[in-house]
């Protein structure tokens, strides 16, 4: 669901404008960040398209010793601001084509959008990194508000290392939060109206709960952020016992045709190319600089169209490093 986000935003800050009467001022991230560029200690360098793709080559590519040791938790990457958020390299391997993207990716995303200097994410939308509510998700597996694996109901405190990378301000001010949201590999996403008690469900592969289970789990799911949103220091989504019934809607979307089919496979490993850089690439990551570097020495023996194919498999054999 990372790939809907821009769109999304895009919608909600429109709309936000037109409902003061005015045209909306934001313009839409294109082509132009394909060329950015970033000055390190080893010079300027120009973040081209094919630049992008030599840093997803060299993010989630894996390296095996003679000891059979890899190198899947090599440290890649620090994203500042609420503190360090560390992505390892195993992290980044999710984003090769048709595996599990995993709640540490989507996080980061979370993190830098919600980082960027435009009104759209210091006024209006909050993106909410989905750690802790994943977390509960697989301790609540089957959306029982007491966990068969602690015994417990769900609390926020119960997940300490995640708490420092909510901000907490936003969480409660902001009219919208994006929500994104994961289960048995599949992601889909909440969009939550904090102004009018609304929730709204995005997923690619339904267009309304497919079973009893995932009833149980939207409950549960919208107990969790309700809790998020009164541990910030907001009110909750609905009061007292209601709070565990809270009712979501689902928003119809073009999707995926089955749970292993996205729709598109070209756009979708388009989106796992372009999130790839925008993590190592991004100011907020203090190993940028090493990234930038390290893509930079990568030659593709393939032609770089061949990356968008999901039944590429790029190995050491195709890849020459200066």
């Amino acid at each position: 669901m990372i790939e809907e986000l821009d769109n999304l935003v895009q919608k909600i800050a429109s709309s936000a404008a037109k409902g003061k009467n005015k045209s909306p001022q934001i313009q839409r991230e294109t082509g132009g960040e394909s060329s950015a560029k970033f000055r390190t200690p080893g010079g300027l360098y120009q973040i081209t398209d094919d630049m992008k793709q030599k840093c997803y080559i060299w993010g989630t590519r894996l390296k095996e010793d003679a000891d059979g040791n890899t190198n899947e938790y090599e440290e890649m990457c620090t994203l500042i601001g609420q503190g360090e958020y560390i992505l390892m390299r195993m992290n980044l391997v999710s984003l090769q084509a048709k595996s599990d993207i995993e709640s540490q990716i989507v996080s980061a995303i979370c993190l830098i959008l919600n980082q960027k200097n435009e009104k759209r994410f210091q006024e209006q939308i909050y993106c909410l990194p989905p750690d802790i509510v994943c977390m509960a998700v697989s301790d609540h597996p089957n959306g029982e508000f007491v966990s068969p694996k602690t015994k417990k109901e769900f609390r926020v405190e119960a997940y300490p290392s995640f708490i420092p990378f909510i901000d907490r301000k936003k969480l409660t001010s902001h009219p919208y939060i994006f929500a994104p949201v994961c289960h048995s590999g599949h992601w889909w996403l909440w969009l939550i109206n904090t102004r009018k008690r609304k929730c709204h469900i995005l997923d690619p592969l339904h267009k309304r709960a497919p079973s009893d289970e995932r009833k149980d789990i939207n409950k549960f799911t919208g107990y969790v952020f309700s809790r998020l949103i009164t541990y910030a220091g907001g009110k909750p989504l609905q009061k007292g016992e209601n709070e565990k019934k809270i009712k979501s809607s689902y928003v119809k979307i073009s999707g995926q045709k089955t749970s292993y089919d996205c729709a598109i496979y070209e756009e979708v490993d388009h989106y796992r190319v372009e999130y790839a850089s925008r993590i190592l690439f991004s100011e907020m990551n203090r190993e940028r600089d090493r990234a930038i570097r390290e893509s930079s020495a990568i030659r593709l023996s393939k032609p770089s169209s061949v990356l968008l194919s999901p039944f590429c498999q790029i190995n050491s054999a195709d890849i020459e490093t200066a």
